[in-house]
């Protein structure tokens, strides 16, 4: 049974990923690299994702936060904004979003759905075609992983993709990346 489902799971976040348009991970790899300040924002488990992304890229050198830390800088011109909602709307990201937009911040947006308003607030939309909670009822050909894991996972591999291409990008290797990393834990 284990291998059953670790099989298909790993069939489908392969699907998944290797369906990922290469052209708007390089564009969203260049606009990370290019950016001031950046601020990241996800909901439910889509949060934790993004909040490891933040985690590397802080190792990367970039000046980054979390929405909703105190330590958020505000966002205008130059910088980049991060947001991932894979069912396509939710509303405290399309608001962020606009509040993003309207300050002349550039906006990354993540989704399995490309084709909502909010996409269309967004300077590059990253699309992950993975099934999320918005589309698990009453499919046949619906995901093993349940409810909106299989975006989540898609999230986690192309994070670390990302990773890679922006270390040879901006040009950090291992060495640097760890000396920024946490000594309280």
């Amino acid at each position: 049974m284990v291998r059953y489902f670790a099989e298909k799971a790993i069939s489908e976040l392969s699907h998944s990923i290797l369906n990922i348009d290469p052209g708007a991970v390089d564009a969203a790899c260049k606009a990370i690299a290019s950016a001031n300040n950046i601020v990241l924002y996800g909901c439910g488990r889509e949060a934790l994702q993004i909040r490891g992304f933040a985690m590397r890229l802080h190792h990367l050198g970039c000046s980054v936060s979390m929405q909703g830390d105190i330590s958020a800088p505000p966002l205008g011109e130059g910088d980049l904004f991060i947001a991932s909602a894979g069912p396509g709307e939710l509303s405290i990201v399309s608001a962020l979003m606009t509040v993003a937009h309207e300050a002349g911040a550039d906006i990354l947006f993540l989704t399995a759905q490309p084709e909502t308003a909010s996409a269309r607030l967004a300077s590059l939309v990253l699309p992950i075609s993975a099934q999320t909670m918005a589309d698990d009822l009453d499919k046949t050909d619906a995901s093993v992983l349940p409810m909106g894991s299989l975006y989540e996972g898609a999230m986690f591999i192309l994070f670390e993709v990302m990773v890679l291409m922006l270390k040879k990008r901006i040009g950090v290797d291992a060495e640097t990346m760890r000396a920024r990393h946490t000594n309280m834990e």
